[in-house]
């Protein structure tokens, strides 16, 4: 459906000019070239062409204007053309010549011609083909012209003309035709790509920018056609896939760590907390603390794994909460926490640290939260280096819900949900079971079963279910969905879903499908809930045919990439968010299976007949090995057009199956015409027929298919989705486009061509425009019925997305500037990887189609290509990149065979035609084949037009010579044992092959050689050659010196050559070609580079004599072999290379025997030059001839520069020579000497700047004579603590000093207390203060920096301008940089307001030295220390594979150490002039000389963190092992038991003679009682390098000097003799001191304090405070200055041999060196770890209030409870204490009096209580444990035939707990909850504290309540403080307190009956009991009177 408008020429223009058109449709312009000086006619004959998405209605304009174009002004209009598009909608196609009008609407004469034509969609209007516009011009000369002009010319929109346009151009007309057209090297991942970016070179731009005037810098104008990629200009082959080997499914190593820390908040009462780490099925169990909801464990567990990447990532770590498990029960479970490893991997540096796991009780989703778990979890794989946070106290508070264990952007409150997965039905299912029971059945009973059981089980977040099995169906239907319950968002990333078939044996998996939940939802606000489907997935996995052992099974699980289609699936997933306060929901999380509702057939959209259509250029490359029996090729769809094992009963049409009519009618009509005839059956032709390969050399064939091509077609019938297909087309075209502009932008920065930026700019519009283009495109087609709410919800998220990303693209041009490329570079990185993501349809519909190899009946290789990238559309833009196009498919053996070195060969190579689309659609299907074809139909098909060919015959050819200019390659790989490789290059072009020679011994080969190729034969038309010739391959191989003809592969490459017609003239600028660059790949790893240039020159009728001459320098010694020709090979020049040879290192044995008389010899473009030999390396390793050098001529162009190779030869007796090992210095730009004139120049600047600051630095008027720069370090403020900073800005006039206190008052506000300052304040005395209050504070000041830089993402703006500083400021190091800007932040971040309150804390204003804590490795700060002196590891043995995983430490036999230095020859004269310059050195002046030097050396260590646990209880018993040459010091009496975090604090001294003993090792053991110890990891550190370097590494320089103290200066010599000497040494003049506190160097000026204080508090004068201040700032030095090494400690990962690549902890440390002639050093410094301090913590209760009653009266109802109160402080089992029993407490209160005691060993630094204990009887010694000093106070209600029943606690952190209510009315629970603001106090400061505080428990709905208060004292006191004034325990003596004063009522019943029925019954019943008694009487009276009454009465009457 396109617009396409012709336009002709314009005739009867006035005057002579520059015309240009601008023709204008729907509001999208193209502009046409620019015609220069011509007179009245201009004959533009163009074609524009716009794709349009919907019709085009009658009314619609399009617009002509022709314009007078001017390069300077603007361009002026000439006239307008407007023509309404009735008539062209109605017709089709018309011709328009017409006048003009002008800007007033008046008739001009000018008039234009053009024609117009419109295809609509429907094809209700007419169509054409191209061939009607162009002749034999194909369509396709586009881009690479008009998008030249567009852009330049003011007013144009550039990049507008959509891609993949078409005009006749010609090139070369445009404006730029004046400009150079280089080829860059093109990227590593497309070597192929042909003429790369038009690089402009700096004149021609100078002269555009002329051209495009306007006053426009060029730096704004828009370039995104200057460097338009001039690609491949014809379409008709698509881009072969360099990388072979499948990387998926390889198993590699992880290593998942997790430290757990602490619980809080934990719901349940009383409970015994266990902490279980599960990953995967592996379980690990914390230790069980009792009765505490908030335990503190602290243990680290590691898991490792072997596996591969999917299955990592799929793994479940699951952190959960046991209550009370021991051995014979399991506990049960209080609440768990759940997320996959992908999601910790796919974290900044792939870990959580100190964040906080919310616990969920997965079987009562309605209860809520359950506590909270802190950990830090990481996951590692081999090679990533995990940053951890510093180690250090954590002091401060942690804020929980501002540190959740989740990813960015999941909320906090995660809410439960329904994941609902239905299952509908499958088809297409393979064979399960053998046939032959079911053969035997169906002769025997005659039913003939589907040999498949399948059933689909769906794994999600460590849960899986299943549905039912449907029995013998190869279409099953279920109707089933399996119904999770998780968290939403859940942290798990995909769904597993699987078939499989259910078999009595073992049920194994037909395929596997994995539902990524990023993809089926949008968490933005605009985003919608995971929802998939109803839809299709495709499953692929091993082959249809059945085994019983399938080797491929790994491939049905999901592993690695499916080499077959197995089934499709119909599947939809839903989820609800739950309304967890519903009654009647199910509470539990137990995955559930239902039925689900039906849904029609028709859902998934309407059936439709696809046509998928093959054409096989050639066939060549196929690997010798298969033999040579005859190959067919097979090309299947699904299962369609697979005839081995494909379908188990006859395929039939879909739509067949349905019963009534219409569909039957429907199928015909949908068939041509043609087509009806047959019954609309169309036969698939779906395999080539049986060729014999024929032999190409020793490793291919190739298939002789010469000018007969076999074809294939296939018809196969699926729901028509292709709106997804081509939704994702237009977005994978823009990612395409983006990714190619992408590479040309890095690869120009990396050649360093001038202008990246530009073409970054044209990359950026291009993006936007490509956006814009997507959101007219997609939204087509809305109301399609089988559109799922994904479709709907994705095409609005993508829609928003892309218009999005359009406009950052647009506004981010603009910000594209020299200095900012490389960020916008990166942002663009971030764009390119969203928009793949956003393209990957998780809506599957058409299968991936397989091309695969087979050979008698087996198949043997195949390569897959998706569905996606072969469909066909009208629309450009939605087309597959691979539809209709050549594509060179190269084929890989399937799943694991392809792992390894059998997936690096090729097994064939095809040219590939392929077309997919829908039948009717099918007409054009051959169009993008190279022309000059005839079809042949199969015989039934005779005189049918719409038939498809069986296969092709070319009737044109073109016969060709190629020349392969092979130059050289580089960093080859090494296949030889020795570290070397024979190399040879392997040349492959259509079906010729040709070697060059091989060289041997080298990994850098400079063949300089040219192959050429005869009578090459290409079947089609000669001007598509030009544009798209066939690839070349080019095989890189090893020739094997011991047997004969064995080859190894070493890599490969593809090129594409330059084509050269035989009417083209060979002349500039294409011709003759570049030398380019080409990446070569072995697998997926990349293995060196090809240097070389391609040429392919047709032979025209008058054969060869045309060609142009081959003119190579004439090389009679080298035989037949002819070189590259002049013109091509580079031009060279004359270089100098001197190279210090300064001594050998750590050689290890050839050959069994010691390397002792080596000798290096170093080579480059076959000159070079040998070093001394070492006489005998074992005395001293050094060479006595420091510097030599040779001449040798070198390209020109540095990017050409051969590599420089360094071997290493041990010469043994009678002349023979052992190689030992090689390096080869793959770049020797950093070598190149660059004379120092730009950096001077820097300085003068500075001076210039600094001039104005020096009235602030003195406070006074200048009085400096001009040209010092001073530097002041205010005598004023007390030395300590201060820090100058001079940020040289261009924007700051000053030298700003940053008094570093007010960054203590920043921490002091932002932390409630830093351990360091509460020290200070406690103990104020300088003599307290020791190393270690030094590195806490330099700790906390470093995570302060840390904190800040997070915090401030260091602004992009502010790191420009610190890169325009780092110009003037020379040589600083980027560290320095960032502390300027940390410093700058600092002063920023001092709000106006903090000045309240400053003063206070100004009088206890901590003084402590600090020393800088590196979190690295010394040397990665300082550049290796490689300033002058270099280590080149010397390599030897075969470099590794990834199975063998030798890595290339494993390959290192020894190291050189020297430099190197290379110049053009005539050295600048200045240079030698210079004063003292020794010529013996050369450019190697002032190097140290290199005899052997006697060192002490003295290596402090510190601390470990995180090491990685040795023995089986999940810890280590580590001590500390050093190796210096034959020194070896272990120090394993003083082991640490059980501890992963131990504090060393140790330091040893060794006495080392540099150069033999040069290498320390410092290694951490695990002490084991039984058996060897083992190694857990250990670190190198090359002393040498530091010793001479310039950084002065040999003691760090402190912050301040000082004679006494814990900072006491530890270099043997004082400041002021460093100076002198640094001065000295760099020919400085100075150092000038006076007056004092002055020092002047060179022209700076540093000022200071002049006095210093002894010992004894005497003050006397000093210069080394100033000179220490200079040392400082030594690095502001003109000429010599550099950062000196300031006193430090490193921090240094530990490896270990065994586990390559992972750390295995950590090391803090610094070493010390001291030259034994020099003056001794002083005492080593104590930094033994501090010892804790002892305490006695005295509680006294006195009362409680309020307590609730728990028990009901026995006699009497009435509510009591027996209260008593228990306390501990390190732990319930350790030190528990009980109070006496309150018994009987009506009102909840108790009366008490009862002192506890408690004994505790206290670190003060890291605010812990220390405890030693055996961890169980078992044990062998004591572990030590630290726990943060917390008191617990708990209630209990004691009962005394049942368990106690616990009633409430609190806990009180001693470093800052509530203070106490006065009474205990006052005492409130939010005392405790944190929710009011209640004073914080420290009892360690306070010592004494009395008050009330509240008890707190859980009720049933898991909110605190208060369940009473307690009134108590806390006393403490010093060991001694308590020895001197003892007291008892409880009420005894000494000391004793007074009997509590309790009610009467207070004692137990059943020991006192008496007392029970006093106070029970008395008190309460006495009248109810007197009543009682009385009434009893009153009874008894009566009874008597009763009883006596008859006796009385008859007494009576008888009157006895």
């Amino acid at each position: 459906m396109a617009l396409l408008v012709h336009l002709k020429t314009v005739s009867e223009l006035r005057g002579r000019g520059d015309r240009i058109a601008k023709v204008t449709f729907r509001g999208q312009s193209f502009y046409s070239r620019v015609l220069e000086s011509c007179e009245d006619v201009a004959d533009f004959d163009e074609t524009f062409r716009w794709p349009v998405a919907s019709s085009i209605d009658n009314n619609e304009i399009l617009e002509v204007q022709i314009f007078n174009y001017s390069k300077v002004f603007s361009n002026k209009l000439i006239g307008t053309f407007r023509m309404v598009l009735q008539k062209v909608v109605e017709e089709s196609h018309v011709d328009v010549t017409d006048t003009l009008i002008d800007d007033n609407n008046a008739i001009i004469k000018t008039s234009l011609c053009l024609e117009v034509r419109y295809q609509a969609t429907d094809g209700s209007v007419g169509s054409w083909d191209d061939g009607d516009f162009l002749g034999d011009e194909s369509l396709q000369e586009e881009e690479k012209d008009s998008q030249e002009t567009d852009g330049l010319l003011p007013g144009s929109r550039p990049c507008s003309r959509p891609p993949g346009e078409k005009s006749f151009r010609r090139a070369g007309k445009s404006v730029f035709s004046a400009m150079k057209l280089g080829k860059s090297r093109s990227h590593k991942e497309e070597p192929q790509r042909q003429d790369e970016p038009a690089v402009l070179e700096m004149e021609d731009l100078d002269r555009l920018a002329i051209r495009l005037g306007d006053g426009l810098d060029p730096d704004s104008v828009s370039l995104a056609s200057v460097t338009a990629l001039t690609t491949n200009v014809s379409n008709k082959r698509s881009k072969p896939d360099i990388k072979m080997e499948p990387s998926a499914g390889r198993p590699m190593d992880y290593q998942v760590s997790i430290t757990v820390i602490e619980a809080r908040q934990l719901v349940g009462l009383n409970m015994d907390p266990v902490v279980c780490v599960e990953v995967g099925d592996d379980k690990k169990y914390t230790s069980m603390k009792e009765s505490t909801n908030c335990p503190y464990y602290n243990e680290y567990f590691v898991f490792d794994f072997h596996v591969s990447p999917d299955v990592m990532f799929d793994k479940i770590i699951k952190i959960s909460v046991i209550h009370s498990k021991n051995l014979l029960r399991s506990g049960t479970l209080v609440g768990s926490f759940k997320m996959d490893v992908g999601t910790v991997y796919s974290q900044p540096e792939h870990q959580f640290h100190h964040k906080w796991a919310i616990l969920s009780d997965p079987d009562d989703i309605s209860a809520g939260l359950k506590g909270y778990v802190k950990c830090d979890v990481a996951v590692v794989g081999k090679g990533d280096n995990i940053k951890t946070p510093h180690k250090a106290n954590e002091t401060d508070e942690d804020d929980i819900e501002g540190n959740l264990l989740l990813p960015e952007g999941v909320p906090p409150e995660r809410q439960w949900a329904r994941f609902y997965v239905k299952i509908y039905r499958a088809e297409g299912l393979p064979r399960m079971n053998t046939s032959l029971m079911a053969n035997v059945k169906k002769a025997f009973i005659g039913e003939n079963k589907d040999l498949v059981d399948p059933y689909v089980q769906v794994f999600f977040a460590g849960q899986k279910g299943k549905t039912s099995v449907q029995k013998s169906s190869y279409e099953p239907l279920w109707n089933e969905q399996v119904v999770f319950t998780d968290l939403f968002p859940p942290l798990c990333k995909r769904i597993k879903v699987q078939i499989r078939d259910s078999d009595k044996v073992n049920d194994v998996a037909i395929g596997s499908h994995f539902i990524d939940l990023r993809k089926i939802s949008n968490d933005g606000d605009k985003g919608f809930l995971p929802t998939l489907g109803p839809a299709w997935v495709n499953m692929y996995g091993s082959t249809r045919n059945y085994t019983l052992l399938d080797e491929h099974q790994d491939l049905n699980e999901g592993l690695g990439e499916g080499v077959s289609f197995r089934a499709r699936l119909m599947l939809g997933l839903a989820v609800e968010i739950l309304d967890t306060s519903n009654p009647e929901l199910t509470s539990s999380t137990e995955v559930q299976v239902e039925q689900a509702t039906p849904v029609s057939e028709s859902c998934t959209g309407k059936m439709e007949e696809f046509f998928l259509f093959g054409a096989f250029l050639e066939a060549s490359m196929i690997d010798r090995k298969n033999g040579d029996k005859p190959v067919t090729f097979e090309v299947t769809i699904g299962n369609y057009g697979n005839e081995v094992d494909g379908l188990s009963r006859p395929q039939r049409p879909r739509p067949r199956k349905e019963p009534g009519d219409e569909e039957e009618v429907d199928l015909i009509q949908n068939s041509s015409d043609d087509e009806a005839e047959e019954g609309g059956d169309l036969a698939s032709v779906s395999s080539t027929p049986p060729t014999r390969p024929q032999i190409t050399d020793r490793n291919y064939f190739h298939l002789p298919y010469l000018e007969r091509k076999p074809c294939t077609y296939i018809k196969s019938w699926w729901p028509d989705q292709r709106r997804r297909l081509y939704n994702a087309n237009i977005m994978d075209h823009i990612a395409d486009k983006l990714e190619e502009g992408l590479n040309d932008v890095q690869e120009m920065i990396k050649t360093e061509k001038s202008y990246p930026e530009r073409r970054l700019r044209g990359v950026l519009e291009e993006l936007s425009c490509g956006c814009h283009r997507f959101l007219s495109l997609a939204d087509k087609d809305q109301g399609h019925t089988s559109r799922t709410r994904l479709d709907r919800e994705r095409l609005k998220s993508c829609m928003r997305e892309l218009e999005n990303m359009g406009q950052q693209a647009k506004s981010m041009r603009a910000q594209v500037k020299r200095h900012t490329v490389r960020d916008k570079l990166r942002l663009c990185q971030n764009f390119l990887q969203k928009l793949r993501f956003l393209a990957d349809e998780p809506q599957h519909s058409i299968p991936d189609v397989f091309i695969w190899m087979m050979s008698n009946n087996k198949r043997i290789a195949y390569a897959r290509v998706p569905s996606k990238d072969l469909l066909f559309s009208i629309v450009e833009e939605e087309l597959g990149k691979d539809c209709a196009k050549v594509k060179t498919l190269f084929l890989k053996l399937p799943g694991k065979r392809g792992f390894g070195s059998a997936g690096w060969t090729v097994q064939a190579k095809l040219e590939l035609y392929l077309w997919l689309g829908l039948s009717k659609q099918r007409k054009d299907f051959l169009c993008g084949l190279p022309c000059g074809f005839e079809e042949v139909k199969a015989a039934q098909g005779l005189g049918l037009h719409s038939f498809p060919p069986i296969s092709l015959v070319y009737t044109k050819k073109q016969v060709f010579q190629l020349r392969a200019h092979m130059y050289q390659a580089r960093s080859l790989f090494a296949a030889d044992s020795s570290g070397l490789s024979d190399p040879f290059a392997r040349v492959f072009f259509i079906n010729q092959s040709q070697c060059t020679e091989v060289l041997n011994e080298t990994l850098c080969p400079t063949w300089d050689q040219m192959l050429v190729f005869d009578n090459l034969e290409l079947y089609g038309e000669a001007h598509e050659m030009r544009d798209d010739p066939p690839i070349i391959v080019i095989e890189i191989y090893d020739q094997d010196t011991m047997v004969w003809g064995k080859t190894d592969f070493m890599g490969r490459t593809f090129a594409k050559p330059l084509v050269k017609m035989a009417d083209e003239a060979y002349c500039p600028p294409r011709f003759p070609p570049q030398l380019e660059y080409y990446q070569i790949y072995r697998g997926n790893a990349t293995a060196g580079d090809l240097l070389a240039a391609f040429e392919l020159l047709q032979i025209g009728p008058a054969g060869k004599a045309d060609l142009p001459p081959i003119n190579g320098p004439v090389d009679t010694d080298r035989g037949p072999i002819m070189p590259v020709p002049v013109g091509i090979r580079p031009v060279l020049s004359k270089y100098r290379i001197e190279v210090l040879f300064w001594g050998l290192r750590d050689l290890k044995r050839v050959n069994l025997a010691q390397v002792d008389r080596p000798r290096v010899d170093i080579e480059c473009a076959g000159k070079g030059v040998q070093s001394s030999p070492i006489h005998n390396y074992k005395k001293n390793p050094n060479f006595n001839t420091l510097v030599k050098w040779f001449e040798v001529d070198l390209p020109e162009n540095e990017l050409l520069h051969p590599p420089l190779n360094i071997r290493v030869v041990d010469c043994r007796a009678f002349g023979r020579y052992t190689l030992v090992g090689s390096h080869a210095v793959s770049s020797l730009r950093r070598f190149i000497y660059r004379s120092p004139d730009r950096s001077a120049s820097n300085w003068n600047t500075t001076v210039r700047l600094l001039r104005g600051c020096r009235v602030l630095c003195n406070g006074g008027p200048s009085s400096h004579p001009t040209g010092e720069v001073v530097v002041n370090m205010e005598p004023e403020v007390p030395v300590k603590k201060l820090e100058t900073m001079v940020k040289l800005d261009a924007s700051s006039d000053a030298v700003i000093k940053v008094d570093v206190a007010d960054e203590e008052k920043e921490k002091k506000k932002k932390k409630k207390k830093g351990s360091s300052e509460e020290l200070e304040e406690e103990e104020p005395d300088e003599s307290m203060l020791d190393w270690w209050s030094k590195y806490f504070a330099s700790i906390d000041t470093m995570k302060e920096q840390l904190r800040q830089q997070e915090a401030s993402g260091m602004d992009l703006e502010e790191k420009e301008d610190m890169d325009n500083a780092e110009g003037l400021k020379g040589p600083m190091k980027g560290k320095e940089k960032a502390k300027a800007a940390k410093e700058e932040k600092k002063k920023r971040t001092q709000s106006p307001g903090s000045g309240q309150g400053s003063e206070a804390p100004e009088k206890k204003k901590s003084k402590i030295d600090e020393l800088k804590v590196y979190p690295k490795e010394l040397e990665s700060e300082f550049d290796n220390f490689e300033d002058w002196l270099h280590t080149f590891n010397l390599l030897r043995g075969k470099t590794g594979d990834d199975e063998d995983s030798s890595t290339e430490e494993e390959r290192i036999v020894g190291r050189f150490k020297g430099s190197l230095c290379m110049y053009k020859v005539p050295l600048p004269e200045d240079l030698s002039r210079e004063a003292g310059y020794d010529t013996t050195y050369g450019m190697f002046q002032g190097i140290p000389s290199n005899d052997p030097i006697n060192v002490l050396v003295r290596v402090y260590v510190v601390r470990a963190t995180d090491l990685h646990p040795a023995d089986i209880n999940g810890k280590a018993d580590p001590y500390i092992a050093i190796r210096l040459g034959k020194t070896d010091i272990r120090d394993k009496e003083n082991y640490i038991s059980k501890q992963l975090n131990p504090v060393f604090g140790k330091s040893f001294d060794i006495e080392a003679s540099f150069p033999m003993e040069s290498m320390l090792t410092v290694a951490v053991y695990d002490w084991d009682l039984v058996g060897t110890d083992d190694l857990i990891g250990e670190t190198k550190i090359d002393l040498e390098n530091r010793f001479y370097s310039k950084h002065r590494a040999t003691c760090g320089i402190t912050q301040t000097y000082s004679i006494h103290g814990y900072n006491i200066w530890r270099d043997p010599m004082k400041p002021s003799q460093i100076l002198t000497r640094l001065c000295k040494e760099g020919k400085v003049d100075g150092p000038h001191f006076g007056p004092p506190g002055r020092v002047k160097v060179a022209n700076r000026v540093f000022t200071g304090p002049s006095e210093i204080e002894d010992e004894n508090g005497q003050r006397r004068p000093t210069d080394e405070h100033v000179a220490l201040c200079a040392l400082k700032h030594w690095e502001d030095i003109p000429r010599v200055g550099c950062c000196l090494v300031p006193e430090h400690v490193e921090t240094r990962p530990l490896l270990n041999p065994d586990k390559p690549g992972i750390e295995q902890g950590r090391l803090e440390l610094w070493v010390d060196m001291f030259p034994m002639d020099m003056g001794a050093p002083g005492t080593p410094l104590d930094i033994s770890p501090r010892k804790p301090k002892k305490y006695e913590l005295r509680v006294i209760v006195w009362n409680t209030d309020e307590v609730v009653l728990e028990d009901d009266d026995f006699f009497t109802g009435e509510k009591s409870s027996d209260i008593f109160v228990r306390g501990w402080l390190k732990g319930q089992q350790e030190d528990k204490q009980d109070t006496d029993v309150h018994y009987h407490s009506l009102t909840g209160e108790g009366n008490f009096n009862w002192r506890y005691l408690f004994p505790f060993d206290y670190l003060a630094a890291e605010e812990k209580i220390v405890i030693s204990k055996k961890e169980s009887m078992f044990s062998w010694d004591e572990t030590e444990y630290k726990i943060p000093a917390r008191l617990t106070l708990q209630i209990w209600d004691a009962d005394h035939f049942s368990a106690d029943d616990f009633l409430g606690a609190i806990e009180l952190d001693l470093n800052r707990f509530p203070r106490g209510a006065k009474t205990a009315k006052q005492c409130t629970m939010e005392m405790a909850t944190g929710e009011v603001d209640v004073p914080l106090v420290s009892i360690f400061k306070q010592k004494r504290v009395k008050g009330w505080w509240p008890l707190l428990a859980r009720n049933e709905n898991d909110e605190f309540e208060l369940t009473g208060k307690v009134e108590a004292e806390l006393h403490l006191l010093t060991a001694e403080e308590a020895e001197k004034n003892p007291v008892g325990l409880a009420r005894g003596e000494p000391d004793p307190l007074e009997k509590p004063n309790r009610p009467d009522t207070a004692f137990v019943w059943f020991l006192n009956p008496l007392k029970s029925i006093k106070y029970l019954i008395c008190t309460r019943y006495k009248w109810l009991i007197i009543k009682i008694v009385l009434a009893l009487l009153g009874l008894l009276m009566l009874a008597l009177f009763f009883y006596s009454l008859p006796g009385y009465m008859v007494k009576k009457l008888l009157g006895a």
